[in-house]
C-alpha cells in the first residue's frame, strides 16, 4: 500500500504536470530515481528544455514549509526549477504553487541554514548540524532581527510564476 508522503508527492506532481501541459508545454515525469528532475519540459516545438523538482505540501504543521535536504543548497542550474505545491488542508482547497529557480531556492537555504546554526538554540545551547533543511514562507526566526533577507511574504512573487518558465 503507498504510503501518505508518497500520495501526497505524486498528486503535487502531477498537478504541475496539468498545469504544464495546460499551458501548451510537453512535460514528462522522469524516470523514479533520477536525482535531480521530477518532471522534464519543452515546448511543442522541442526548445528551450527544462527540469522541475516539485515538492509538495499539505496545510498541516506550524511553519508552513517544505521538506528539503544539503543538495538543494548546491543544486544550481538555469535549467532546473522548483515548484512548491500546498495542496492545501483538503481536497476542497484549491493547490497553491510557488515557482523558483534553483539558484534563489539554493541561496535561502544555504543562507537560513547558516543562521539557524550561529543562532542559539533552546536555553542558548549551540545549535548540531543535520541533514534536514526548509523551505520556509517566513524565516525571521532563523535570523537576528532585522536581519532576515526571507521575511514573512517574500515568497509572493513566485506565486504562480509560471512566466519564469517561460522565459527560460
Amino acid at each position: 500500500m503507498a504510503s501518505e508522503t508518497s500520495l501526497l508527492g505524486a498528486a503535487g506532481e502531477h498537478y504541475v504536470m496539468c498545469e504544464l501541459l495546460r499551458r501548451g508545454y510537453i512535460a514528462a515525469l522522469a524516470p523514479q530515481g533520477v536525482p535531480n528532475m521530477d518532471i522534464v519540459v519543452t515546448t511543442a516545438e522541442g526548445e528551450n528544455l527544462c527540469a522541475i523538482q516539485v515538492k509538495s505540501r499539505r496545510d498541516v504543521g506550524a511553519d508552513g514549509g517544505w521538506h528539503m535536504r544539503p543538495k538543494h543548497e548546491t543544486l544550481i542550474n538555469d535549467n532546473i526549477f522548483y515548484i512548491f505545491v500546498d495542496l492545501g488542508k483538503t481536497p476542497e482547497h484549491a493547490p497553491k504553487t510557488y515557482i523558483i529557480k534553483s539558484v534563489d531556492v539554493a541561496k535561502a537555504l544555504s543562507k537560513s541554514h547558516a543562521a539557524w546554526l550561529k543562532n542559539p538554540g533552546k536555553g542558548g545551547r549551540k545549535r548540531k548540524d543535520n541533514p534536514m533543511r526548509r523551505l520556509l514562507p517566513d524565516y525571521t526566526k532563523a535570523f537576528l532581527p532585522d536581519h532576515c533577507p526571507y521575511p514573512k511574504g517574500w515568497l509572493k512573487p513566485f506565486k504562480d510564476a509560471w512566466h519564469l518558465i517561460e522565459a527560460s
